[in-house]
């Protein structure tokens, strides 16, 4: 069962503020990456290329975390456990340059690389440590 994102929660996801997505590596050390988030219903969506870090640490162990953290207000966070239901790259680079224009306001995303393959994360809630009320 997952927990439910408030409304004051997914006002903050919504704006263009980075998160820190945490998964676990092969040796079970935590990697951290900063990175661009959207809502998707209720889960939390980013994107990445096939081959970076958090893309084989999600396919390998799907536990991650999650922190969003206001930066006009250090005490407006969401922080929590959650799992990647599905990583999959039909629609991701959609979903890439949707990131791109809430982020940069472009409406492509300018730093492909060439051969690169743009994955989604799909990510549940499932214990919300800290959210707005």
């Amino acid at each position: 069962m997952s927990d439910k994102l408030t409304e004051k929660a997914r006002e903050l996801i919504r704006r263009p503020v980075l998160a820190t997505l945490a998964t676990v590596a092969s040796d079970g050390a935590p990697q951290a990456t900063p990175l661009w988030i959207d809502l998707d219903g209720d889960d939390l969506l980013v994107n990445t290329a096939q081959g970076r870090a958090k893309a084989r640490n999600v396919e390998r162990d799907r536990r991650v975390a999650v922190t969003v953290l206001d930066p006009e207000d250090p005490y407006n966070v969401v922080a929590f456990r959650g799992t990647v239901t599905e990583v999959t790259t039909e629609g991701a680079d959609d979903v890439i340059d949707r990131l791109a224009q809430k982020y940069l306001d472009v409406d492509t995303y300018p730093m492909r690389q060439p051969g690169e393959v743009r994955v989604t994360v799909r990510i549940r809630t499932d214990h919300i440590a800290m959210q707005p009320q």
